[in-house]
């Protein structure tokens, strides 16, 4: 492969992507959605086009055009913002059509097979990156304790039998009892809401949906979100081992280390 067209969302997963397909000597030809990508992302691609979420054909346009081998996705859509952002144009009102469950999953997996259907496969890129998928077991901070990773399992069990429904990838729990489950509203104001019941010492469990396709949803952290598990006073955040991102992984893990907040890997 020697060009990738990226189609980016928000957060610095576009920008750590850049970067990797940077090094390994890739052309990119980058897709940045208004109100969500980050500015930076001009400055570390060969091409750049700014669009609307749900310019489905202008995306395919550029990508062909372009004459990418592969293209990828990094970097989420707000769902608070969708109400004004959302810019479906006539090809996008097609394949949602199509779509028989409305998804995250559902709906990015519909835009891949649209875009492959044009000969362009649409690839996982984390596959680019070195070093930055959660291992299993404790990565930094304290140990936890038994009671502590009892509190873990309760809330991995409680978020993948709620995935199934596309709820949310957070739960946060304290002492046996689940305080909060993230919707619609984000991690960050689902977590808030559950310290500002349970106060300091939650365990929030950061998992993928059953069935997620972890090519362009996959759930992640990063110094932003130990900056909020600080703000908060939790006690440990969990995250799946084998698919759970790691955005800025020294970094993370070193900020973790510091404010003796336990980053764990649950197998």
């Amino acid at each position: 492969m020697s060009s990738l067209g990226l189609i980016a969302g928000n957060g610095v997963f576009p920008l750590e992507v850049a970067a990797a397909a940077r090094r390994r000597g890739l052309k990119l030809i980058a897709l940045a959605h208004q109100g969500e990508t980050q500015p930076e992302l001009e400055s570390q691609v060969d091409q750049l086009t700014w669009i609307k979420v749900g310019e489905l054909q202008k995306i395919i346009d550029v990508l062909k055009s372009a004459h990418v081998e592969q293209a990828a996705m990094a970097g989420g859509i707000s769902r608070a913002r969708l109400s004004t952002t959302f810019m479906p144009d006539q090809r996008a009102m097609t394949m949602l059509a199509s779509i028989t469950r409305w998804s995250d999953d559902a709906v990015l997996r519909a835009i891949a097979r649209e875009i492959e259907t044009e000969g362009i496969p649409v690839i996982d890129p984390v596959a680019l990156m070195d070093d930055a998928i959660a291992s299993a077991g404790l990565m930094a901070g304290p140990h936890p304790d038994e009671k502590k990773l009892r509190d873990l399992d309760l809330a991995f069990n409680v978020a993948r039998s709620l995935g199934a429904f596309d709820i949310g990838q957070s739960v946060a729990v304290r002492g046996g009892v689940v305080y909060s489950v993230e919707a619609v509203e984000g991690t960050d104001a689902a977590l808030r809401r559950a310290a500002a019941t349970a106060g300091k010492g939650l365990v929030i469990a950061k998992v993928a949906k059953p069935g997620q396709d972890l090519r362009f949803d996959r759930p992640a952290i990063g110094p932003a979100t130990i900056e909020m598990m600080v703000e908060i006073g939790a006690a440990m955040i969990g995250i799946e081992a084998g698919k759970c991102l790691l955005l800025e992984r020294a970094r993370t893990l070193a900020m973790a280390e510091s404010a003796s907040l336990t980053v764990y890997g649950h197998g």
